[in-house]
């Protein structure tokens, strides 16, 4: 009885939080990236989305949603998965985001999207690879743009539309950030502005003949 008791706790407090989250993201951000992605896509340029961890998973989603629902070029180097390890094991895992940048020839028309939780730390060696990206990114032009966690990190500094998840409780920050990077992308791919094909159930309803 007490650790059913414990975790129906664990879940309430949870739960609570992430009401409290969705609440505290800058919406008005939300609302200036989707611009921003809009005249990616007028302007005929790709999206390339770097994440590592369940990031990266997020990434892959990310991209089939910005392909399939708004009509943008988008890619993930995490989905090709022969060249990911290939380029670490031949070079190194911090030159790997940056060097699929150089071969996709990106250029000022792209943008990168990063998904992480603290947007790369160079100096405490955590997410190199996303920082190396960025200075690549920056050097060939590129718009950048995220959803991050905790003060956003390198990304944040860096980026041009980033949006950063609240912090409400430094024990869930992983979990929150990596949770909220699909409510954010799901919240951006279905902006009126920006949807290009509806989604499938939704399109089912629309169609349905009413009782």
């Amino acid at each position: 009885m007490i650790v059913i008791r414990q975790n129906v706790e664990h879940a309430q407090l949870y739960l609570r939080q992430a009401g409290d989250i969705a609440l505290g993201i800058d919406w008005q951000q939300v609302e200036r990236l989707v611009s921003r992605l809009v005249e990616l896509r007028n302007r005929s340029g790709r999206l390339f989305l770097l994440g590592v961890g369940g990031s990266a998973a997020n990434c892959s989603h990310a991209a089939n949603d910005f392909r399939k629902i708004a009509g943008i070029e988008a890619y993930s180097p995490c989905d090709n998965v022969a060249e990911l390890t290939a380029r670490t094991n031949d070079d190194g895992w911090e030159t790997v985001f940056e060097a699929w940048l150089r071969t996709s020839r990106a250029n000022e028309r792209d943008a990168v999207f990063v998904m992480s939780v603290g947007g790369g730390d160079a100096e405490r060696g955590i997410s190199v690879n996303i920082v190396r990206a960025l200075d690549e990114a920056k050097r060939r032009g590129l718009a950048i743009y995220g959803i991050v966690g905790r003060d956003g990190g390198y990304t944040k500094r860096v980026g041009d539309e980033v949006v950063v998840i609240p912090t409400v409780d430094a024990a869930h920050v992983t979990a929150h950030t990596e949770a909220f990077q699909a409510v954010v992308w799901h919240c951006i791919v279905s902006h009126p502005a920006l949807m290009a094909h509806e989604m499938k159930w939704e399109s089912v309803e629309n169609t349905s003949v009413p009782a």
